[in-house]
């Protein structure tokens, strides 16, 4: 696979620019809170609607798809909380971990898949988000009310939290589309088309502008297995169980990019408002994203020997 780093290079370069664009505050330190608001309220719907309406139709095939990422998910999540039974980290810390041995980067992951397999491969990886997007959350949110017990969980918060996600919504309103067969008018289909090629480079300069050195020493075990977690043994994980589903090629490789993806730099806010570790947060999410440069393209290249 010998495309692959070629395919690499461009999504991190991009990811580089928008921390140097940080650190020499262009355009100004206020533009980006509001493109990156921009981009996950209006971009990456409009990218998500557009490439769900006008792909193929969606086979329930993919039903393996979904159970592969779920499986995996809640088997990384276990093996997390069986580690902490024995290390017994703080509860602010464990969330911080957690956040980053199983979330992941929506913008990365899309721009990804999307320059490695094209619309194939994104028609997958879209798929796998409308699942892996709701169900994450709400895993996340249960762990932070079991670990630290001044955060009060509320059921119908978390279901409003997650039907009011915009990247939800918008998987939801293109597999409508989809499915319905519904014609979209051309200016409607050319606009979304316009909004779509702008939210994968404006979202990963937001992903750079997102990143922190300065805690990176200061963090040790906890970022440590949170990494490993991640980068190593989800991605072992998800190999396993894809191959137990007998899934093909293509469907196994865009799960793999998934398990292999740098935890979301939203994980900071959410820990942020729940009480987790916001400085081991920080350190986890900039060194995940470096790291999975070489955990993506190693993973990827083993598989295909």
């Amino acid at each position: 696979m010998a495309y692959i780093i070629p395919a690499l290079i461009p999504i991190f370069s991009l990811i580089l620019i928008g921390y140097f664009f940080k650190k020499i505050a262009f355009p100004a330190k206020e533009f980006w809170p509001m493109a990156d608001k921009f981009t996950y309220y209006v971009l990456m719907p409009a990218l998500l609607v557009y490439k769900l309406s006008f792909a193929p139709s969606i086979s329930f095939d993919s039903i393996y798809l979904i159970l592969t990422a779920i499986i995996t998910t809640c088997l990384a999540l276990f093996l997390l909380v069986f580690l902490n039974y024995f290390i017994k980290f703080k509860g602010d810390i464990f969330t911080s971990i957690v956040q980053g041995g199983i979330r992941f980067n929506t913008y990365v992951y899309l721009a990804l898949v999307d320059a490695i397999y094209g619309d194939a491969g994104l028609l997958l990886a879209v798929i796998v988000i409308t699942f892996a997007i709701p169900l994450i959350n709400l895993l996340c949110i249960i762990i932070f009310s079991i670990y630290i017990p001044k955060t009060h969980l509320s059921f119908y918060n978390v279901g409003k939290s997650i039907i009011s996600n915009p990247l939800i919504i918008a998987c939801i309103v293109g597999g409508f589309i989809n499915l319905t067969a519904i014609p979209i008018p051309i200016a409607l289909e050319k606009l979304l088309m316009i909004l779509s090629n702008a939210a994968l480079p404006l979202g990963l300069l937001s992903v750079g502008v997102g990143l922190h050195f300065r805690e990176i020493l200061s963090s040790k075990l906890g970022l440590v297995l949170s990494t490993l977690v991640k980068l190593a043994i989800y991605p072992f994980i998800m190999l396993m169980v894809a191959r137990y589903f007998e899934l093909d090629t293509m469907s196994t490789n865009v799960l793999l990019i998934f398990a292999t993806l740098p935890t979301a730099a939203s994980s900071y806010i959410l820990a942020r408002q729940m009480g987790g570790n916001i400085n081991l947060m920080s350190s986890i999410i900039t060194v995940q994203t470096l790291m999975s440069i070489l955990s993506i393209a190693v993973i990827l290249q083993i598989i295909s020997i």
